[in-house]
């Protein structure tokens, strides 16, 4: 399995700052561009053609807490975290909240698209933008959510530097590593559905 961290010339930590990895991508790629190999065999050529896509791959998955998360523990624990279907007791006031929104959301988008009168069109417009704003006031909370979760990953990868020679509690951290990376996931997927509505809407 390749390890992105080591790619990319980073510690294998839950936490990366997000400008320095960039930079370091840039710089790396740069290195590795298939252009500086252009006199070269078609071997060579294929073969910077690779690293540059790894490279490329790396940062992708690094750049993303969620995926970050999942190579970590992929790395740490030679598995894939678990993708448990249930909704954490933590998130299920604003699941349903998610949920109902959804649900009233896909109503009206169902009605409109029934309608083909451009009158009635029209109408349907006000209504619409009514719908956009309170899905955008939902996506303010989740973007708040994702903050905190943030701010919670930065403090476990403090932790995680501290006990880095501690091996009887990092199996502790992995799980709790585990628990944010269902998280990220969990507000990673309702991100993309709120947006998907939106744009829906908006046609």
């Amino acid at each position: 399995m390749s390890d992105y961290f080591s790619r990319l010339g980073e510690p294998r930590r839950p936490w990366l700052d997000p400008g320095a990895l960039k930079n370091k991508f840039l710089t790396l790629s740069a290195e590795a561009h298939p252009d500086r190999v252009h006199g070269g065999t078609e071997a060579e050529k294929r073969l910077a053609q690779q690293r540059y896509a790894e490279l490329n791959q790396a940062y992708q998955s690094l750049r993303n807490p969620k995926e970050r998360l999942q190579h970590l523990l992929e790395l740490e624990t030679g598995a894939k975290p678990q993708q448990i279907q249930q909704v954490p007791a933590e998130l299920m006031e604003f699941f349903f909240e998610v949920a109902q929104l959804f649900k009233q959301t896909d109503a009206f988008l169902a009605e409109k698209s029934k309608k083909s009168s451009p009158m009635l069109q029209v109408q349907l417009f006000e209504t619409a933008q009514d719908w956009i704003e309170k899905l955008r006031g939902l996506q303010q909370q989740l973007g708040l959510r994702q903050q905190e979760l943030a701010a919670e990953l930065t403090r476990m990868d403090e932790r995680w530097v501290e006990q880095e020679k501690a091996d009887s509690r990092r199996g502790d951290m992995l799980r709790q590593l585990e628990e944010l990376y269902r998280l990220f996931s969990y507000y990673g997927k309702w991100e993309a559905q709120l947006q998907e509505r939106i744009v829906q809407l908006s046609l």
